[in-house]
């Protein structure tokens, strides 16, 4: 009777420590799914050809904001040149430099991570092209005369003041084409406060476990 009261404790040890691990599963996953705040991000919303001219590319963004000049702005259009999924957007430019922006729902206070991908096929020198990043009205990225260079991830972290944040981008291409797609904007996962305290009680747990067995085997 003595070895069976024993064993059915032991039992009872495994299953305490399955469920306390499922707990530490269950929230690190809900933690790292931060939410997408950039609406068509990749661009695919829109058809490819223009709904009015079925010998253009689309010049309508669904989600995004145009600012320039009329002939600057009339050179973001969809294109079939993707990062990845299907569509990307081209951007050149004649005059100066034209924009393309989206308000944000944001945090204050919290720290968000901009992720978009950027290409370039231009090879010609002398190089008359530019490309800006603005996150709140600051700027993050600006440069000028970018080389031939494939689909090609930018990353950047920044802290929102505002419960609304404007993403904006800037680019100027004269001979040529940029190319963006996938665009993210995602909150930066804090780490779990909890998680040392949760595992230290696993460990107390497995620590019983090994001397409760190691005490079944000596009175065996």
């Amino acid at each position: 009777m003595k070895s069976n009261k024993k064993i059915s404790i032991f039992v009872f040890s495994v299953t305490t420590t399955l469920i306390s691990t499922a707990v530490i599963t269950n929230t690190y996953n809900a933690t790292a799914q931060a939410a997408e705040l950039v609406k068509n991000g990749s661009f695919e919303l829109d058809p490819l050809v223009d709904p009015n001219n079925p010998n253009a590319t689309n010049p309508n963004v669904t989600g995004w904001t145009k600012s320039g000049d009329p002939m600057d702005i009339s050179g973001i259009r969809m294109s079939n040149f993707p990062q990845s999924g299907n569509q990307g957007l081209s951007l050149s430019g004649f005059i100066g430099l034209s924009y393309i922006s989206q308000t944000l729902s944001t945090k204050p206070g919290v720290e968000y991570e901009l992720s978009y991908y950027l290409a370039s096929i231009d090879d010609e020198l002398p190089l008359d092209n530019q490309f800006q990043t603005f996150v709140g009205g600051k700027k993050l990225f600006d440069q000028k005369g970018i080389f031939f260079q494939p689909y090609t991830q930018y990353k950047f972290n920044f802290k929102a003041d505002a419960s609304s944040t404007e993403l904006k981008f800037g680019n100027w291409d004269k001979k040529g084409f940029l190319y963006l797609d996938n665009v993210s904007v995602k909150a930066v996962p804090e780490p779990l406060t909890t998680s040392g305290t949760v595992i230290a009680g696993l460990l107390g747990l497995w620590m019983k476990k090994k001397r409760f067995t190691s005490s079944v085997e000596a009175n065996k």
